[in-house]
């Protein structure tokens, strides 16, 4: 246990992450089921749900707003700023900061990841890579959403004897848009609660929050 400490917050959430998962997938395959069975249609195996577009696209829709909503709360948070919110850098901060603040290149410590140091391009990717990562996800996702929707959208309209539309047109319709927006707009929600709810509220120990006694004026300060 002793050896597993350090790592009991990325422990967590993956272990609560597969839970829902799974919960997610036999719930989605009961409900798909009884919608099928009150259409006289048949009902589908849990692996053949598990690739069905269904799911596909009930998964990517989810996890593209999540990490569009880190994309822009890491790229927001370095030039905007929040008085009295700890998920604001301090007044007067805001930017990329200095080589010598971010200890890049030869403000590089000993024990700064190789790429810090290295200097030129390397640095540059280094100093952008949380960003790049996360947007390269973002961006997998959404195609993965657009694609998986598609088929599951066309599978309806062929059923209701329509003709299918091409990825071009569903991803300028409606579904999509629905889909997508319906996600945004309560991850947008949630990320400007926290950032100024914050200022006038307290979570005790939490790294999140302000030190209880702190100033609700108080910027950049965390627990």
């Amino acid at each position: 246990m002793r050896r597993l400490t350090p790592h009991l917050l990325g422990l967590f959430f993956g272990v609560i992450f597969v839970l829902a998962l799974v919960g997610q997938a036999f719930a989605g395959w009961q409900a798909l089921n009884a919608e099928q069975a009150a259409d006289g249609l048949g009902t589908l195996s849990l692996g053949r749900y598990l690739t069905s577009s269904d799911f596909a696209v009930d998964v990517a829709e989810n996890w593209q707003s999540e990490y569009l909503q880190f994309l822009l709360y890491i790229t927001a948070t370095t030039w905007l700023l929040q008085r009295g919110s700890p998920e604001s850098k301090g007044l007067g901060e805001a930017g990329l900061e200095s080589d010598e603040e971010q200890r890049v290149g030869r403000f590089a410590g000993e024990d700064s990841p190789r790429w810090a140091a290295a200097g030129g391009w390397r640095t540059t990717v280094f100093s952008w890579s949380l960003t790049l990562v996360m947007g390269a996800i973002f961006l997998g996702s959404w195609l993965a959403q657009s694609i998986a929707g598609q088929v599951a959208h066309n599978e309806d309209r062929l059923a209701a004897l329509q003709d299918p539309l091409s990825w071009k047109d569903y991803v300028l319709g409606a579904d999509f848009w629905s889909r997508t927006l319906q996600n945004w707009q309560s991850e947008f929600l949630a990320v400007g609660s926290m950032a100024v709810l914050a200022i006038y509220l307290r979570q005790r120990g939490s790294p999140e929050s302000k030190p209880v006694g702190a100033s609700h004026d108080a910027t950049g300060v965390e627990g």
